[in-house]
């Protein structure tokens, strides 16, 4: 394995699917990728005192039922009938809920302390191939027409990484009392969409540096901040918009990252508290 994760053998635009892990059934809807995906699922649980899972009688939050159906099977299914998605794997602490809710069509990976340091780990396992989409078992209204567009726009962007947003106006005009984090860029206000596109080994450059944004995820200013400080004045005056912030990101960390703006409003909605599980029943019934 070289010093950026990837086996030294294995040529960088090798098609995914090999003895590793198990092709899923790919049923060639949309856009046609010269390759399929791999996926990475992030479904560590917060431990015994996380709430929702306390609310729900579960052991970990992913396995909270939406339309009947547990979280991390939302999220696995959506992935496996996109069409570009193939090899699935799942980091997790208990392997039994991947084995009880998937069988064999998803490999369990051991979670690291923290969800960038549990995607650099499983990025170095030598079970993935590049490129890899990032989502969490909590994303219980991804779709199938959300995976291919992610998918889509960032196999065709110039970027090492990509991260989905939507905008304010999109959410809002679907759902006007769902609350989320948004961060007002220029003349943009958007919010995360828990979809992120790691399509070469220049991106975990990202990865280490993510592992401290994401103790201030939910601070825009701190976020800006950590890159210096004529970024953060060019935030707090209203003159740094979405684009000039990603490239601002990518000139720091030596790579190319860019934002796909996602048209789905049900794509920044997870489900983090009780409020949102309600609005994720009403959207999925």
């Amino acid at each position: 394995m070289d010093p950026r994760g990837q086996h030294a053998h294995a040529p960088h635009d090798r098609v995914a699917g090999g003895k590793a892990l198990q092709d899923l059934p790919c049923l060639r809807e949309g856009p046609v990728m010269a390759k399929p995906w791999n996926a990475l699922i992030l479904a560590a649980g917060r431990g015994p005192d996380d709430p929702m899972a306390k609310a729900y009688g579960v052991a970990n939050k992913c396995t909270i039922p939406i339309a009947g159906k547990p979280m991390l099977l939302r999220v696995a299914e959506a992935l496996e009938t996109s069409g570009v998605i193939g090899p699935i794997a799942v980091s997790i602490e208990d392997p039994g809920i991947v084995s009880a809710l998937l069988g064999d069509r998803a490999l369990a990976l051991t979670p690291a302390h923290s969800a960038p340091a549990s995607v650099m780990a499983a990025l170095g396992s030598g079970k993935l191939t590049y490129p890899v989409l990032v989502t969490t078992g909590d994303h219980a209204l991804l779709t199938p027409d959300m995976v291919r567009h992610f998918c889509a726009e960032s196999a065709a962007i110039d970027a090492d990484f990509t991260a989905g947003l939507a905008t304010a106006e999109t959410i809002l005009a679907a759902y006007p009392d769902s609350i989320r984090t948004y961060f007002t860029l220029g003349p943009d206000r958007v919010s995360g969409c828990n979809l992120f596109a790691v399509k070469n080994a220049r991106a975990l450059s990202l990865l280490d540096r993510w592992q401290y944004l994401e103790q201030v995820r939910k601070k825009p200013w701190r976020l800006i901040a950590a890159f210096g400080i004529s970024p953060l004045l060019r935030f707090l005056t209203g003159r740094l918009d979405l684009e000039q912030a990603f490239q601002i990101v990518s000139a720091r960390l030596g790579l190319l990252a860019r934002p796909v703006v996602m048209p789905f409003a049900e794509a920044a909605i997870d489900v983090d508290k009780p409020a949102d599980k309600e609005l994720a029943e009403r959207i999925a019934a």
